[in-house]
């Protein structure tokens, strides 16, 4: 019979320290998904007429904000720019739903289907499926069109789905999830924006709060275990979904759509220092956490800032 060391009890209490953590962390996830889960169709007026006067999206959020172009449109194509750049994020966020749907499954298919982890990676698929349907909805209900990311990017996403590592996942997901939440904070409380708005940010917001939370917890563990080679494939695999996600972030179509001149708008999008301002405080809370487990590093940290995220 093979003896026990001391040793052997070590390194079996540090496999099994990440399993209880995440346990515990998902039993927690899970309590709160039960106290704290809505259901779109029912929670909103959708049959309530859209308000005269109200933006679709705070106007300090669109794009444009304090451009030379904004200071000459009128306060209704302003509003009307809103309104599209609302679709525009909405489609982008469906866009990533779908995508983390996928790489969620991919994570928990070889994982015990009795865990509160696999449980809650479920629970969160779930959510996911009614954020979804949610934003499809609110783009029906302003009445433009939704916008596809470029076909370049929708087909490289194919091929995330099916060669993205475990943190390389986790690490999309979390830029996916935590530059949207920090805008929709701050607009479910502005009165100056929509009801129907407010009220689907609001959900979104108290919900994507653990699926952030989820996502990070793994991530940070990920990092730790994962072997060297998976560790640097996650850097360079995240400063590259950055940038994509800095291009796709406004599709350029909605400009056109209001009557602009699509090049001139994108050059003083870019020259925009309050924009600048804008993406980078939505990533700031992101790039701190990343930049703490060592993601941001090398030439993932390069991307990153070629992205605009990163000061």
């Amino acid at each position: 019979m093979t003896s026990v060391t001391e040793r052997d009890i070590r390194l079996l209490r540090d496999a099994l320290g990440p399993l209880r953590d995440r346990e515990q962390v998902a039993e927690r996830l899970l309590e709160s998904s039960a106290k704290h889960s809505f259901d779109p169709d029912k929670e909103l007026d959708w049959d309530a007429p859209v308000e005269d006067g109200k933006w679709f999206w705070p106007p300090e959020l669109v794009s444009l904000y304090d451009t030379p172009l904004w200071r000459r449109m009128s306060e209704e194509q302003r509003m009307d720019l809103a309104r599209h750049e609302a679709a525009s994020l909405a489609s982008l966020g469906i866009w990533f739903e779908i995508i983390l749907m996928q790489l969620l499954v991919r994570h928990i298919y070889d994982k015990s289907v009795t865990s509160n982890h696999v449980r809650y990676a479920l629970t969160e698929i779930a959510d996911e499926c009614r954020h979804s349907m949610m934003f499809a909805r609110m783009i029906q209900k302003g009445g433009a069109p939704a916008y596809r990311v470029p076909r370049v990017y929708h087909n490289m996403a194919r091929v995330l789905k099916t060669v993205s590592t475990t943190p390389g996942s986790f690490a999309a997901t979390l830029l996916g999830e935590e530059i949207l939440d920090w805008m929709q904070r701050l607009t479910f409380p502005d009165e100056r924006v929509q009801s129907l708005v407010r009220g689907v940010t609001r959900i979104h917001v108290v919900e994507e709060a653990r699926h952030v939370r989820y996502a990070r917890e793994e991530l940070r563990r990920q990092m730790v275990t994962a072997p060297r080679w998976e560790q640097e494939f996650t850097r360079l695999s995240c400063g590259e979904a950055a940038r994509v996600f800095s291009v796709c972030f406004v599709n350029p179509e909605v400009y056109e759509n209001v009557g602009l001149d699509r090049r001139q708008a994108v050059a003083q999008v870019r020259a925009s220092g309050h924009r600048r301002e804008v993406m980078q405080s939505g990533a700031r809370r992101l790039t701190e956490f990343l930049d703490d487990i060592g993601v941001l590093r090398g030439p993932g940290r390069r991307l990153w800032k070629s992205s605009g995220l990163l000061a």
